[in-house]
């Protein structure tokens, strides 16, 4: 279970980096300077990164047997800002409490 933790701890912060790239430097260039240009590269590479993101978040959430609510809470850390940055901190603990247990 440590290679789906590991996995899952690198796209969160990946995803997460992304989302404030396109937040807090995309759509602003686009919006204030008038420049579609970094929003139209960095967006589409966080929605292809997000899609990764789910797939790995789905096979750690199945490893893990848990509800169906922390796979609602895995999905909303791509989708906000600064969130995965706490969700994943979150969901890593919890991970490997459970992997502790299970040896």
């Amino acid at each position: 279970m440590e290679a789906a933790i590991t996995r899952y701890r690198l796209l969160a912060i990946v995803v997460g980096v992304m989302l404030l790239l396109v937040v807090f430097v995309g759509m602003p260039i686009r919006y204030i300077g008038g420049n579609g240009t970094p929003s139209a590269i960095i967006s589409p590479i966080h929605g292809a990164l997000y899609i990764v993101y789910l797939a790995i978040a789905y096979d750690l959430w199945r490893k893990t047997g848990w509800p169906l609510k922390q796979m609602a809470i895995m999905v909303s850390a791509g989708l906000i800002p600064f969130l995965a940055f706490f969700i994943e901190r979150k969901i890593v603990r919890e991970a490997r409490e459970l992997a502790a247990v299970q040896t």
